[in-house]
């Protein structure tokens, strides 16, 4: 419904919808973590879904148009980028994306890191002319300064994983002022990396760094997988990862 709105009140419906429709199945395991977690995603995608409606809602009171390609007005469009990144958990409004992810299952951490990032990333390509370029730079190199610092020491794999998306919607976010299709190439390959390390991760249910050591007595494939898909997703030249950052 979002992917194929051209008007932002049908855009904002289909967000919405695709907002409660995720909030069971994170509070699907009976813990108190779990329901920590689905709070803390609700509120914060509501407040992004708050701004958004006030951003189109000032954009059509000065031009009369709903229109998504129409959104003329410098603050709406910036209001419109900051809830479109909150959204989708890129820096500096991240911070409920790493202890949301610690807080559910690997399956459900996967459709958050991936599914759930394609209507804030549609909405903003579609955006993207309209967005000031300094904007989007600063917000880029900001969310890869966080998502490379917030990775180091943390033993929780989910948390790891966090910040890897992190880090990589930074660099959505920033070719999103240069080359918009690149930006969406780069979330696709970013996409097509992370399913298969979340997918190894439930299979051997690895939740903790210690985990991921051990498991290469048991599984070895799986482990040796798991760290090229790594090296992979940090851009290493001989890797899939390698190619948007060069073409960037």
């Amino acid at each position: 419904l979002t992917m194929s709105s051209s008007n932002w009140l049908m855009a904002w419906i289909g967000l919405e919808l695709n907002m409660l429709a995720i909030l069971p199945i994170i509070s699907k395991p009976k813990t108190t973590r779990a329901s920590e977690a689905t709070i803390k995603y609700f509120l914060t995608q509501a407040i992004a879904s708050a701004m958004m409606l006030l951003s189109s809602t000032t954009n059509a009171w000065q031009t009369g148009n709903w229109d998504i390609l129409e959104l003329k007005n410098k603050f709406s469009t910036t209001i419109m980028a900051l809830s479109l990144m909150m959204k989708m958990g890129a820096a500096p409004v991240h911070f409920w994306l790493p202890e949301v992810l610690q807080g559910t299952t690997l399956q459900t951490a996967l459709l958050i890191t991936t599914w759930q990032k394609l209507a804030p990333v549609t909405l903003m390509y579609m955006i993207s002319n309209n967005i000031q370029p300094a904007l989007l730079m600063s917000a880029g190199v900001l969310s890869m300064v966080v998502g490379g610092l917030g990775g180091i020491n943390q033993t929780q794999l989910r948390k790891t994983m966090a910040y890897s998306s992190i880090n990589n919607l930074g660099w959505t976010i920033m070719i999103m002022a240069l080359s918009p299709n690149l930006a969406i190439m780069n979330i696709t390959i970013y996409i097509i990396m992370t399913t298969p390390v979340f997918l190894m991760m439930k299979n051997t249910s690895m939740k903790t760094l210690q985990n991921l050591t051990t498991t290469w007595t048991t599984s070895t494939a799986t482990t040796l997988s798991i760290a090229l898909l790594m090296l992979s997703t940090s851009g290493l030249p001989p890797f899939t990862g390698f190619m948007p950052k060069m073409l960037a």
